[in-house]
């Protein structure tokens, strides 16, 4: 017996086309098949049209949803569909009637065909071949071949994860990049019997102009991809980016993978990322002149800050990894990733806030705090109100932002209470600060606490913010 397929039609405003699409489904040579259609809010009688299809023809369905997209149609489609085989087929296209059945025969006879498509026709505002070039592994990792109606076996849309459902107007790319990913390869008939319309609402019009936006997308979903057939990411001139590649060297330290990934949740110069706990940071891209700096004669700020970390264990959230890329030898892209903190609060949360929760215990552990790093030699250049994080009671304070930092095997004490001129906070706070850094030491308080408050930044002191009069 056959194996059941699922032709799933995702259906939105569809209805002048409509009844062509189902007609040449329901054509086919093929049996069995079911016909699975997801209306996604239509605001036409598509959905009438559907329906009036599954009163005559058992083998159709119509799921009704609220408008999401056409992965998200598909993918509902796809998870109702009972057959071994799916073949999609958008709402204004058409199939010819030996389709499914040429295809089918080729997936049975070979398990390391993953997707088996045929040659295609263009019509509506053009009529003509739509020549697509010879499939590989390489050129697809630059552009797509493979047509969005091409037959597939439903337990690899399961193990690849289905349509991506974020808007990245290259669905079907992105989606059989994440087949192509299982292992495998691409067979195509060598006869016309897919037909696509083109239209000015058509996918492929609407992603004109998108290129920044499918390339990082296709970019951050298939890294490893674009690595094994490139050298590297995908460009944004295409063509070029196994070239580009060729000049390009990239550095890693540490065991992560998803650089790109996760919730921006800071993006002005550098970019943040939360991803399952970590946080990783994006360095901005150096200017060329700083790039060569950094790529040929001194360390990067991603690999200045891994290693400190790791020199600062208990003094700053757990180092994870850092990356750079080059460019015959400039630096251009870095990143580094530590863990998330678990402070939930930064310095800045204290100044002009003097009724917050414990606010006097809390200076006094940012005051010890600092004192353990002079002792350490850890000179932080950057020991400012947002890297300095804080939980509610003060009993655990880390630093972060850690590429610039100077060690020195002896610390003079002075350069030890320069640590808090950036501290842009009341005279009172000062003042708890500079006496408890001074207890732990064993030094002068008056000494400590006026050489504090008299070396306030010259920034501030310029612009006039130094808090004193708080």
């Amino acid at each position: 017996m056959n194996p059941l397929v699922s032709v799933i039609v995702p259906i939105y405003n569809a209805a002048p086309f409509l009844k062509e699409t189902l007609d040449s489904i329901i054509a086919s040579t093929y049996r069995p098949i079911e016909i699975v259609m997801v209306d996604d809010g239509s605001q036409d009688n598509s959905l009438n049209i559907a329906q009036d299809y599954c009163t005559y023809h058992p083998n159709c369905v119509v799921i009704a949803q609220a408008n999401q997209g056409v992965s998200a149609a598909r993918n509902k489609a796809i998870q109702s569909a009972q057959g071994t085989y799916i073949l999609p087929v958008d709402a204004d296209d058409k199939i010819g009637d030996t389709f499914i059945q040429q295809a089918v025969e080729v997936m049975e006879k070979n398990d390391n065909i993953r997707v088996v498509g045929c040659r295609c026709w263009m019509f509506g505002a053009v009529n003509k071949e739509w020549e697509l070039p010879k499939f590989s592994h390489a050129l697809l990792a630059r552009k797509n071949m493979i047509p969005a109606t091409a037959l597939y076996r439903k337990a690899d849309w399961e193990r690849c994860g289905g349509y991506c459902e974020e808007e990245i107007y290259r669905e079907d790319w992105d989606f059989w990049l994440s087949m192509m990913e299982l292992g495998g390869t691409f067979y195509k008939l060598d006869e016309i019997l897919f037909y696509y319309r083109i239209s000015a609402n058509s996918r492929r019009s609407l992603a004109k102009g998108k290129k920044k936006r499918i390339v990082d997308a296709i970019n951050h979903r298939h890294s490893v991809y674009m690595q094994r057939y490139l050298g590297g990411p995908l460009h944004y001139h295409r063509s070029w980016s196994r070239i580009i590649n060729f000049f390009r060297s990239e550095r890693q330290q540490g065991n992560y993978s998803d650089w790109e990934k996760g919730e921006i949740i800071y993006a002005k110069r550098n970019i943040l990322r939360n991803h399952n706990g970590l946080i990783s940071k994006q360095f901005a891209t150096p200017s060329l002149w700083r790039g060569i700096i950094y790529g040929l004669f001194c360390k990067s700020k991603a690999q200045r800050s891994y290693e400190y970390a790791q020199c600062l264990v208990g003094f700053t959230p757990p180092p994870i990894a850092y990356r750079e890329v080059r460019y015959c030898g400039i630096l251009r892209e870095s990143w580094y990733v530590c863990q998330e903190s678990e402070c939930e609060y930064t310095f800045n949360d204290l100044i002009h806030n003097k009724s917050f929760p414990n606010r006097e215990r809390v200076l006094q552990a940012i005051g010890q705090f600092t004192a353990e790093l002079y002792q350490r030699g850890v000179f932080h250049q950057d020991y400012s109100g947002g890297n300095i994080l804080f939980n509610e009671d003060g009993s655990k304070i880390e630093i972060i932002d850690l590429n610039r930092i100077k060690f020195y095997k002896t610390m003079p004490l002075k350069k030890g209470l320069q640590l808090f001129e950036r501290l842009n906070i009341d005279k009172e706070a000062l003042y708890i600060l500079g006496a408890t850094f001074a207890q732990v030491l064993g030094i002068d308080k008056n000494f400590a606490i006026n050489y504090i408050i008299t070396h306030r930044w010259w920034k501030h002191v310029k612009q006039g913010i130094t808090n004193l009069y708080d």
